[in-house]
């Protein structure tokens, strides 16, 4: 997932496992089955035909999809996610569990299975974080400060992590406490530069929806002016569709390399950047920004190491070097389980590599190679991938004919965000086949 793509299902799915408002497996009942039976077997009968000889359109009948298998799958995926935050993050224990858990299975399947492994910018989040207003009580008391302890009468708001508040990918640290006193300053929708400028060495605060919209252009603009941290609040998307009325907190990642030539050729370890509901900032609102309270940002991660992501894959070499691909993402955000984006992706690949782990025992060596990949590292910026693709450059450049992506493909039928499957190709054969199998399956 690119920063620019807020994808509604990933919201709903992470929003509601967040709040225990369904089991992860909610997503996955009879209408999503469907649509994801309908997926894998095209996908499988699109792979049957380019594993096969290409002499025939007979494309024959289509393979037998276990939705069970696949299901189990998904939920032996989950089972890898962190105690308390439940994702897979890149480069954390979790991930790795999870890439050596598909290569385990790529090779019990009777794939020739590879563990690639990749060190990558990386960040992590180290521990719980603490986010607070405080609405003082006797100030002016001789001898007592606003917020402390002995501030009686106060009113302390704590916002719930991953509720009312997610970190952003590569965030920095922040240990802001009552005492400090910074001033949170509203930037309105990021449009007015006279207020980045006037949030210099203060908590920015921005309204999502309007001319800066991705977190890239957030922390840059929060590092031209020297900001001391960001609050990003949405309050214009998936509003009254998961929460009430509230619109839930979005992660979404940040491109390293424009932030590093922003921040002279580092990154800004000690600028905080966190994503808010509309209904917690709000409250930040009323109590901070338009009232005598303070905040209290404590955020313990680390955004300028590199870490190691892994992509494993298993490879059944056929006559010819031609090289088919299915592929899906193993990671996921750090602060839910992913059953969408992407655990229903990679089950699906898993269940396309038994499906043809059983077809080659029954009818012998394919005609092409096959080689299914799960890629880490994807939510933060495609790492994982694209070291793939880095490494393998020069076979994939020679051989490569299909590539088959599957990610959040059980997404329930929305008219918002479709409910189609996308073929590309380059290879006028393949268009024709993929034409002829669309038409054959599309209704």
């Amino acid at each position: 997932m690119t920063e620019q793509e807020l994808i509604s299902a990933e919201v709903v799915e992470d929003w509601k496992h967040a709040g225990n408002k369904r089991t992860s497996f909610a997503i996955m009942q009879s209408s999503t089955m469907k649509a994801i039976v309908l997926t894998v077997i095209f996908l499988s009968s699109t792979l049957l035909y380019f594993y096969l000889e290409e002499d025939s359109y007979d494309y024959g009948e289509t393979v037998e999809f276990d939705q069970q298998r696949v299901r189990t799958y998904a939920e032996e995926l989950l089972t890898f996610g962190h105690p308390d935050w439940f994702g897979r993050m890149s480069g954390t224990i979790e991930e790795q569990a999870t890439a050596e858990y598909i290569a385990n299975l790529f090779e019990e399947l009777g794939y020739q299975a590879t563990l690639h492994t990749y060190e990558v910018p990386m960040h992590s989040v180290n521990s719980e974080p603490s986010l607070r207003v405080c609405t003082p009580g006797t100030i002016g008391a001789i001898g007592v400060a606003p917020c402390s302890p002995a501030d009686a009468g106060q009113q302390i708001t704590t916002f719930n992590h991953r509720i009312d508040y997610v970190i952003q990918g590569f965030s920095g640290e922040s240990s802001f406490m009552f005492g400090d006193d910074v001033d949170v300053i509203h930037l309105g929708d990021g449009s007015d530069d006279s207020l980045w400028t006037a949030a210099s060495g203060n908590i920015g605060y921005i309204v999502g929806g309007g001319a800066v919209s991705s977190n890239t252009d957030i922390m840059r603009l929060a590092i031209e002016n020297d900001l001391a941290s960001i609050i990003h609040v949405n309050k214009n998307y998936n509003c009254g569709k998961i929460e009430g009325n509230d619109c839930v907190p979005i992660f979404k990642g940040t491109r390293v390399a424009p932030i590093l030539e922003a921040n002279g050729g580092t990154m800004p370890s000690q600028m905080g950047f966190i994503s808010m509901s509309k209904d917690a900032g709000e409250i930040l609102e009323s109590v901070v920004i338009n009232g005598s309270g303070r905040i209290e940002m404590i955020l313990d991660v680390t955004n300028d190491e590199e870490l190691t992501v892994r992509v494993p894959c298993g490879t059944y070499y056929g006559k010819t070097d031609e090289l088919l691909i299915a592929g899906g993402h193993h990671d996921t955000v750090y602060h839910a389980p992913g059953a969408v984006d992407d655990t229903s992706g990679v089950a699906s690949v898993l269940e396309l590599a038994t499906i043809f782990s059983e077809y080659i025992n029954k009818n012998g060596d394919p005609n092409k190679t096959l080689r299914f990949c799960t890629w880490g590292g994807e939510e933060e910026g495609l790492w994982g991938s694209t070291e793939y693709v880095k490494e393998m450059n020069q076979e994939l450049a020679e051989n490569l004919r299909l590539y088959v992506n599957l990610d959040m493909n059980h997404v329930d039928i929305d008219p918002e965000r479709g409910n189609s499957v996308w073929f590309s190709t380059n290879h006028e054969d393949d268009y024709g086949h993929i034409k002829r199998l669309s038409e054959k399956y599309k209704n």
